[in-house]
């Protein structure tokens, strides 16, 4: 007999909306308890509500308190469903994907339409990740996230639209599996993962982007809030105004780790360009460069990373060599 838990996190799954003024708000009581749906004899669905938040409401001290529920709570089940706004979804998605040391499926889902609103996908979402937990194949794959009928790593996972169905998607390198009516279809998984386990989150990490004619007045007011990292989604392959240079130095001489992402959603950073600004002479003076993750992601790692180590070498090795 398998046994599953559904982890309850709040957010447009466990919405209604309001027909007279068309708001969609939180509820007493989760739309979505008691599935309408078979799955079987032999298998048992238990539920539990985490919190009941508005997904920008979650914090990184959140998902720590979430991955310690499921932890907790996986030597009973057979694999889990925490069903989530979708606004911060792949960041959660992604925090539990670096701290959950096992073999056993761990999925996320959400919904884009409340479960009372026209073509809402949350009942059909939720379905899916359950019918994928269920699947033998689902297990050794990392965290997953199901929505719209396929299945996405939670490393490379990103929401690409504000309000399409069919926002979640894997711009890098696409779903690694997919949901038919019948099926659960795996196509390709990961090749390593790697788990930094943690207590406690307690570093503040900011995250920046470039832009065209940015000067150095930001990153001197970021070095003014005495930052424990910091993250710059940088422009093309990874390349700066020259402008902000010497402030740059000033936060490396401090010893506050910088870590270089590309504000372009494919692709990786690279030390290409040699110009003043440019990625070669970035690597140069000590930034840390990623394997392609995004922005917020990136920003959740070096928060964990932090708790381990403060050693710039291992920093580096753990995004210039680890997933």
């Amino acid at each position: 007999m398998k046994k599953i838990l559904i982890i309850h996190t709040g957010g447009t799954i466990s919405m209604l909306e309001n027909k007279e003024t068309g708001e969609v708000n939180t509820t007493n009581t989760h739309p979505l308890s008691n599935i309408p749906y078979h799955f079987g004899e032999t298998i048992v669905i238990e539920e539990h509500i985490e919190f009941s938040l508005p997904s920008p409401h979650i914090t990184p001290n959140h998902m720590l308190q979430l991955a310690d529920t499921i932890k907790n709570s996986l030597s009973e089940y057979d694999g889990i469903v925490v069903t989530h706004g979708t606004d911060t979804l792949e960041e959660t998605a992604y925090f539990l994907e670096l701290v959950l040391n096992t073999n056993k499926p761990v999925i996320l889902t959400g919904a884009m339409r409340s479960s009372n609103e026209i073509g809402s996908d949350a009942l059909y979402n939720l379905i899916s990740s359950i019918r994928v937990v269920l699947s033998n194949n689902a297990y050794s794959k990392g965290v997953l996230v199901v929505m719209n009928d396929e299945i996405h790593s939670a490393i490379n996972v990103t929401k690409t639209s504000t309000s399409n169905v069919a926002t979640f998607q894997s711009p890098q390198y696409g779903p690694i599996g997919i949901v038919t009516k019948e099926s659960i279809i795996f196509h390709h998984q990961l090749v390593t993962r790697i788990t930094y386990p943690v207590k406690h989150i307690s570093k503040n990490v900011f995250l920046l982007k470039a832009y065209a004619g940015m000067d150095s007045r930001i990153m001197e007011a970021i070095h003014s809030g005495k930052p424990d990292g910091l993250v710059i989604e940088g422009l093309g392959q990874g390349n700066l105004p020259k402008e902000t240079i010497e402030p740059i130095k000033n936060i490396l001489a401090d010893n506050i780790p910088i870590v270089l992402v590309s504000r372009s959603f494919r692709g990786t950073v690279q030390p290409t360009y040699a110009y003043e600004g440019g990625g070669k002479r970035l690597k140069e003076m000590g930034i840390i460069f990623t394997t392609g993750l995004t922005g917020p992601k990136a920003r959740l790692k070096l928060l964990i990373a932090l708790e381990n180590t403060s050693d710039m070498e291992d920093l580096r090795n753990i995004f210039e060599k680890d997933l």
